[in-house]
Order: C-alpha cells, then structure tokens, then sequence
C-alpha cells in the first residue's frame, strides 16, 4: 500500500508540469497568432481600432476654410445711380475682374451718361458760372444770354463725353470704368481718385496712362471752339475749357469714391 500511494503521487507529479508546460505553450501560440495578425493587418493598411498610436503621431483637426479678409467686408459696393439721380453705371469695385469692354458696351455707357435726364445739371451749373462771370460778353444778358450759355455749356459736356468714353478708348483699348478703392484713409482713397484722371486700365487690365481722357479732354476743348464766337476762339480759351473738363471729371471720380461709404452712412443702404 505504500509503495502504491508513492507511485500514484509521482505519477501526478510527473503529469501535472507536463499540463502547465502544455497550457504554457497554447497560451505563447495564440499570443503570436495575435501578434502576426496585427502586425498583417498594418502592412495591408489597416489599423485596428484600440490599437495605441505611434509615439509621435497625433490626430490632426479638421481644417477650417480660409475667412475673407475683413478690409473686403468692410467695403461697401456701388450704386447704378448717386442720390438716385446721377448716373453711376460705370463705377465698380477695384477687385472685381471684368471682362473687356466691347466698342459696343463703351458707345451704350457714354450715350447713357450723355443723354440722361439728369445730364442737365451740370450745364445749368456752368451756364449760371459762365453768366455770372460774363465769360462770353457776346453772348448778352438776360434769358436769351442764360439759353445760349447753356447749350454751349451741354454740347461742350456731350462732345467730351463722347471723345473721353467712347472714340478714343476704343482706339487706344483703354477701360472706361471707375475702379473704387474702397479702403485706406481719407487723403489715400481722395490721391488715388485723384490719379484716376491720368492713370487707368486698359483692357488687359493693366495700368497706363490715361490717354483717353487727357487728349480726350483737349480734342473735345478744340472741338469747342468751332461753335463760340469768334472773338473767343484762342489757345487760351480752349486751355481753359480743356482745364476745365479734366477738373470736373477728377471731382466726379472723388465723388464716385467715397460714395458708397456716405450712402451706407447716411441712408443705411447697400449697393445693388
């Protein structure tokens, strides 16, 4: 009976390393199953879910889309019209890229400018200035002296119109359109609108001299000179007249400017 009890205890000491070692190696088996198989997912580009990131890798955040710059925002468009009663149709913003205009397009804008109803007021003004200075005594006194001061003063402006916006843009391919800055300070924005009587676009886009409106302004100023009396046909008048001209239409580009800016001030509107 004791020898029996001894070699049943070594028998199940015998077996009993003999399961461990066995759960041992299943247990290392399955961990290298597991392990080749996450390292085969990686090499064919997937990653398990839980997996740990690598040292150094992080998740990157979602990109947001670039905000317009606020100087844009803040500028406020143009009017087809100032005080709803001038014309404005050519004015538009500097970074508005349009296309060329055709001969066709610059003859429509000049006949627009031209024969509006409110192409009046400017000679009315000149009519009375001229009157009141007597700059052309010939002319006499009273309503038929204001009449005639007056429809010189009309064809005078729609001869320039015409030579500014229409023939000799479409001979030298200059851009007839005003280009708002719309942002900087007051004497920046007021020097740039300025410059705009000798500097434009061409239809390229690309700034040159304003040709267009410095001979523009001088042939219509000789022009002129062919229905005044005679007695006021000189270098000095047609100086003068030429002077004239370009002054006016470097004010109109101050006030095309700064337009958009006193329309929202004052009316609160927007450009449409």
């Amino acid at each position: 009976m004791g020898r029996a009890q001894t070699a049943d205890s070594a028998v199940k000491t015998t077996a009993e390393p003999a399961g461990v070692l066995a759960q041992t190696t299943v247990g290392d088996a399955s961990s290298v199953d597991l392990q080749n198989s996450s390292s085969s997912d990686r090499q064919g580009g997937q990653q398990v879910p839980d997996a740990p990131q690598p040292q150094g890798q992080t998740q990157s955040a979602p990109k947001k889309p670039p905000s317009q710059g606020s100087a844009q925002d803040e500028r406020q468009p143009q009017t087809n019209r100032i005080l709803d009663i001038i014309p404005n149709f050519r004015a538009v913003s500097t970074d508005e890229q349009l296309p060329p205009q055709s001969v066709k397009e610059k003859f429509i804008d000049t006949t627009k400018d031209s024969f509006d109803y409110s192409a009046v007021f400017i000679p009315l003004m000149l009519a009375g200035y001229g009157m009141a200075r007597n700059s052309t005594p010939e002319f006499g006194d009273g309503g038929p002296a204001f009449a005639r001061y007056f429809w010189h003063a009309a064809v005078d402006q729609t001869s320039e119109n015409y030579m500014v916006e229409f023939i000799v843009p479409s001979i030298t391919h200059e851009d007839t359109r005003y280009y708002t800055l719309g942002r900087g300070g007051f004497w920046k924005r007021t020097a740039y609108s300025l410059s705009r009587a000798v500097i434009t676009r061409n239809d390229k886009g690309k700034d040159e001299f304003n040709i267009s409106e410095v001979v523009g302004a001088g042939a219509a100023s000789g022009i002129s000179s062919l229905y005044y009396p005679s007695k006021e046909r000189s270098l000095g008048s047609v100086g003068t007249e030429w002077g004239l001209d370009v002054a006016i239409d470097s004010l109109s580009f101050v006030v095309k400017e700064f337009w958009p800016d006193v329309n929202h001030a004052l009316f609160h509107k927007d450009g449409h």
